[in-house]
Parts: C-alpha cells; structure tokens; sequence
C-alpha cells in the first residue's frame, strides 16, 4: 500500500481544460486525442464546470446539439470540488455523498487537479472507502440532473 496522506499525493495534475470559446466538437476530439471522457471548462484558469462524454450524448447530441455548439450549452455547471490537503477517506465520502466518480481538485480559487474514483482504487488507497464510493455512486443514482 502507499503511503499517502492527502489528495495532493494522488490527485492528476497534468489536465486537459477547455474555456468558453470551444465548442462541442473541440472537446469531442480533445476526448478522442487523449482517450479521456471528463474535461474541466475554466476561465483563467478558474474553474467554472465540467463536460463529461455523458453530457456530450445527454445534453448535446440527444438534445439535438450540433458540433458547433457551445461547451455552455452541454457542461455541467458548478463546482464540485475539494481541496488539495483533503484527506483521502473525506474525498472517498464526497464521491459517495455526490454520487460522482470524479472530483475536481480547487486550490486559491484555481483548478490545480482532478481526482478520480480510479485512483482511490488503482493506487490501493483506503480499498474499503473505494469500494463503499463505489457502491454508493452505483446505488440510485439521481438522473433527474441532467434533465
């Protein structure tokens, strides 16, 4: 098991971001090109929503979008984030209590990192708490919000 205390230890920092200015097509093929299926949206480098391929096929293409439409149009607004010095079980409980499976990492108001569910597990850290996030974002999920 590593030895890990914080986010900070296990967080990815080398993030693919897209701004306003992109459109839907842009993240798709930034997705593409690096294989990735989340991508924060900031605005000098404050971070102000996220696009996930999910919301590329709910909010954009089932809603009938086009590939040139606004990241606006499709990004999921909001932060849920956490700090750089949360603990790893606390991050593993967001994940459960918020039913997500990615947390953004936020330090003096910018995007340092994201988290993700994988590297809670990938890395053996806290198997248990891995597992309950799991179960939990699994359980019931409230599809309502990206309605």
């Amino acid at each position: 098991m590593i030895d890990v205390t914080n986010i900070r230890d296990i967080m990815s920092k080398d993030l693919k971001t897209v701004d306003l200015s992109n459109n839907v097509f842009d993240v798709a093929m930034l997705m593409k090109n690096h294989d990735i299926g989340f991508v924060p949206v900031v605005d000098k480098g404050k971070l102000i929503g996220v696009v996930t391929d999910r919301d590329l096929v709910i909010r954009g293409f089932a809603n009938k979008k086009t590939d040139v439409s606004t990241i606006e149009e499709v990004m999921t607004k909001g932060n849920r984030s956490i700090s750089p010095d949360m603990s790893i079980e606390d991050a593993a409980d967001q994940m459960a209590k918020q039913k997500v499976r990615r947390l953004t990492v936020v330090e003096n108001g910018n995007l340092v990192g994201v988290v993700a569910l994988a590297d809670l597990a990938v890395r053996q850290i806290s198997e248990d708490k891995a597992g309950q996030a799991l179960s939990e974002i699994s359980e019931n999920v409230d599809h309502s919000v990206l309605q």
